[in-house]
């Protein structure tokens, strides 16, 4: 894919990726009023988005340039599908048992500061002063949104605390997939890289799920659940990450990272809309902060390295 000559485009593309990401956390809250496990629920996801990813991926394999993949090249891929789209989407997933949709989100865009700082340790990249700006305020920004969240969350209790741990865990693994995408998606393009990615985790999770044996109960589940698993595969799954895959590969990693931090303020309008979570003008400053923070990112004219990759936490 060739860069686009708007300077805002990939920006727009992470922005409405990261819009949509957040409306999983409002659709997993929702599902679990079913009493539906988290691998059976993961799964059910996972089925529905498959066809569209083996889509995608015959698309790719059309249109790309072929492969130039080493045995080491796939080995990187199969373990990051695994352990950092699965695994990082299970840890996230489970979490949400425990905590509200405000404060996961709080909790896992912790992993922006996360790439940033591996991007600097690993790859010896250099922090820029725009980025440590939109870093900063970004969080501050998303710190205030949450405010009022997480004192409702009660965190001196044990089930909220092991939650929480779940999903700043899921946080760690989802940086270190970004980190990594990066080396693989100049080989692999865009487009094939989520496909096989998104396919791969799928896998992942029907073994999951299998493991369990719970096939009896996948098919007794209310209507409602099928529905919410479909809207999280199409609006929450495969739409974000072929975006965001788009928008980093415009971006580079660490700007994207650092753009999507708007995810949070999404999440809290949408639990104030479908879940009827507060909303306070704590939370309308900590707005102003974030897009302060985004549109810091998105006016960097800097050249823009092709580092990494986004599908799902």
């Amino acid at each position: 894919m060739k860069d686009s000559p708007h300077p805002y485009y990939g920006a727009m593309l992470v922005l409405v990726s990261s819009v949509a990401i957040s409306s999983k956390a409002i659709m997993v809250k929702l599902a679990y009023v079913y009493h539906i496990d988290t691998e059976t629920l993961i799964a059910l996801r996972m089925a529905f988005a498959m066809p569209f990813f083996i889509g995608l991926g015959w698309w790719a394999m059309q249109q790309d340039t072929p492969l130039t993949m080493s045995s080491k090249d796939w080995l990187s891929l199969l373990v990051l599908a695994i352990v950092g789209g699965y695994g990082s989407m299970w840890l996230n997933f489970e979490g949400l048992r425990y905590v509200s949709a405000g404060l996961e989100r709080v909790i896992l865009f912790i992993y922006p500061a996360l790439v940033v700082a591996m991007s600097a340790v690993f790859l010896k990249h250099t922090i820029t002063r725009r980025e440590w700006f939109a870093m900063v305020t970004s969080y501050v920004g998303v710190v205030l949104v949450v405010w009022h969240d997480v004192a409702l969350a009660g965190l001196d209790s044990a089930d909220t605390l092991y939650g929480a741990w779940l999903v700043l865990l899921s946080a760690i693994v989802y940086a270190g997939y970004l980190l990594v995408s990066g080396q693989l998606i100049p080989k692999l393009g865009a487009s094939r890289f989520t496909a096989m990615t998104m396919s791969l985790a799928a896998l992942a999770s029907a073994s999951h799920f299998a493991a369990r044996g719970s096939f009896s109960q996948v098919t007794a589940l209310p209507n409602a659940v099928y529905v919410l698993a479909f809207l999280m595969a199409l609006i929450a799954t495969v739409l974000p990450s072929v975006l965001m895959n788009l928008g980093i590969h415009q971006l580079g990693s660490r700007k994207a990272a650092l753009i999507s931090a708007i995810g949070p303020v999404a999440t809290i309008v949408l639990a104030y809309l479908f879940l009827g979570e507060s909303l306070s003008w704590i939370q309308g400053m900590g707005t102003a902060l974030v897009l302060a923070g985004v549109m810091a990112v998105s006016l960097d004219k800097q050249p823009r390295p092709h580092e990494a990759a986004a599908a799902d936490a």
